[in-house]
């Protein structure tokens, strides 16, 4: 089993920054490929950004790339997501996962272990 706890969410501006926090615990961290996901209300859960477990890998939404950083410490345990130039449209809840996979996937049917979620507001 692997926990997750987000920290780090908020309420901010149009053009604000916030940088989620990913602990994880329980298995040995570098043995997973993380994920940070996000679902808006009503809408469906989508992809935002992908790690590997030795960070050689990233990917990231199109609608996010430029503004948003995903990176991990895995001394720490903990995968981050640095977001700059918040819109309205990035209002989720925002949710890391982890997966066992060397190579991550964008599917969210694809990871085992999710954390709680943290709330983002962007106000316009």
């Amino acid at each position: 089993q692997v926990q997750l706890v987000e920290s780090g969410g908020g309420l901010v501006q149009a053009g604000g920054s916030l940088r989620l926090s990913c602990a994880a615990s329980g298995r040995t961290f570098s043995n997973y490929a993380m994920g940070w996901f996000r679902q808006a209300p009503g809408k469906e859960r989508e992809y935002v950004a992908i790690i590997s477990r030795i960070s050689n890998i990233l990917y990231y939404a199109d609608s996010v790339k430029g503004r948003f950083t995903i990176s991990r410490d895995n001394a720490k345990n903990t995968v981050y997501l640095q977001m700059n130039g918040l819109k309205p449209e990035d209002t989720a809840v925002y949710y890391c996962a982890a997966d066992r996979a060397v190579v991550p996937s964008s599917r969210s049917g694809d990871y085992d272990y999710w954390g709680q979620g943290t709330q983002v507001t962007v106000s316009s």
